[in-house]
């Protein structure tokens, strides 16, 4: 049964409307790590090493579907609150053709750059034909990633976040089945990898545009659509905070494999890269719970039922902090069996990927709490603060650590600088909640 925004949320229909997205994005993050995976047992550590410093270049790219994801869907969710969908159909019909202008622009752009973005990145000689390589597929079908990303949030404002798993599912099993035909089967490489991931991007994409595009039972359809500047404007700056955020966490990601290079080489950055894959799984949670949440948020702020956003928030709370100890506590126990998937050929690397994971798996006990923070302010449509908790988080704070704490600790001040920067990060978000409660009623 679908979960109405208008309702009264008490933990069993939070768990009901969070369940799918839960799903689709760990379902999301599983099937974006199998690259990692085929190339890294199939290809080898230097190749598993390539990808990791260019996807970060990616996944910048993709953020921009993400931002009209997320602030297009707090001012669409906000509209039908008012209770006008006539005007939240035209929004959104205009932020699906803004984003496809908006990727195709993008890749003509990026494309011609990708071997002299990745030298930037410090990629070496043996790299670099990977690098390039691996960059230019997935650029070539960056539109596809970028409205794949954008119609995960618009099924759960439309209440069909079940069908959003489901095209999710669809995506991610064409993925997973193309990376073991392309890459294991035929041999093709790391080539092979990214065509299945643009393969499995396709559908994630097309699936959705047919069914906006025909008549449908949700709340949304794709149709006249409307490009005042103004909703434009709006938009981004709702989303501003998730573009910032995923654009933060790559340039960080950059960071990373700059210092892993000079403290323990290619191996840091395969242990990176490893344990980057291993926490998308396990931040999926709370990305998932923050991407269903948001809509009833953003709803209940349109409609002024202040009661029921301060129970979501109370209840937001209580579950994140729940599901921080429990993310914690999995990560440490599976860390091993996790890395010895990616690296097991290689005990040293093995051993270096397990004592990394450890570490940083106690961030998970603040990240949850720290991610429903910006985006409890982007469904209010506050894009600034959503923006500043998001920037300090990542850019500073993150950053802040990952060249300083090494100074003193070696190479596990590295791993243990995203502890501090979550640690920072909650206590600027606790600050703004705090503050901001007589603005908003909660």
């Amino acid at each position: 049964m679908a979960v109405h925004l208008d309702e009264h949320f008490t933990y069993k229909k939070i768990g009901k409307a969070v369940f799918a997205p839960i799903l689709m994005m760990i379902f999301t993050s599983v099937y974006g790590i199998v690259d990692g995976i085929f190339v890294s047992n199939f290809v080898g550590k230097t190749a598993f090493a390539a990808l990791n410093l260019v996807m970060p270049v990616i996944m910048i790219i993709g953020a921009l579907g993400f931002m009209m994801g997320a602030g297009g869907s707090a001012l669409v969710a906000k509209t039908l609150g008012e209770g006008d969908k006539e005007q939240a159909n035209k929004i959104f019909s205009g932020i699906v053709y803004s984003t496809m202008i908006l990727g195709a622009v993008v890749t003509l752009a990026v494309i011609f750059f990708i071997e002299p973005i990745s030298k930037l990145l410090g990629a070496t000689e043996e790299m670099l034909p990977y690098c390039t390589l691996y960059g230019r597929i997935l650029v070539g079908g960056i539109t596809l990633f970028m409205l794949q990303n954008l119609f995960q949030t618009f099924f759960i404002v439309a209440e069909k976040s079940v069908l959003g798993f489901v095209v999710t599912l669809v995506a991610g099993i064409t993925n997973i089945v193309l990376d073991a035909a392309f890459v294991a089967g035929a041999h093709l490489g790391l080539a092979g990898a990214a065509y299945a991931t643009v393969i499995g991007q396709f559908l994630g994409a097309i699936i959705p545009i047919i069914y906006f595009a025909c008549k449908n039972p949700s709340t949304l359809r794709l149709g006249k659509p409307t490009f005042a500047p103004k909703m434009l404007l709006k938009t981004v700056t709702n989303g501003s905070s998730e573009l910032l955020s995923n654009v933060a966490s790559s340039i960080v990601g950059m960071v990373y494999n700059l210092q892993l290079l000079k403290f323990a080489g290619e191996d840091g950055v395969s242990a990176y890269g490893v344990i980057m894959y291993a926490s998308f799984i396990f931040a999926a949670v709370f990305l998932g719970y923050a991407i269903g949440v948001a809509p009833i948020i953003s709803f209940n702020y349109g409609a002024q039922n202040h009661d029921e956003m301060k129970n979501v928030l109370k209840k937001s709370v209580i579950l994140n902090v729940i599901a921080g100890v429990v993310m914690t506590v999995l990560s440490v126990a599976l860390a091993r069996p996790l890395s010895s998937i990616f690296v097991g050929y290689d005990a040293a690397l093995l051993d270096m990927t397990t004592v990394a994971m450890r570490i940083y798996s106690i961030s998970f006990i603040f990240m949850g709490l720290n991610i429903f923070t910006s985006s409890f302010f982007t469904a209010l449509n506050n894009g600034l603060i959503s923006a500043i908790v998001s920037f300090a988080r990542t850019l500073v704070f993150q950053i802040s650590a990952v060249m300083l704490l090494p100074l003193a600790f070696g190479l596990n001040g590295i791993w243990a600088a995203i502890i501090v920067a979550e640690l920072l990060a909650l206590i600027l978000g606790v600050i703004f909640i705090l503050t901001n409660r007589k603005k908003y009623g909660y």
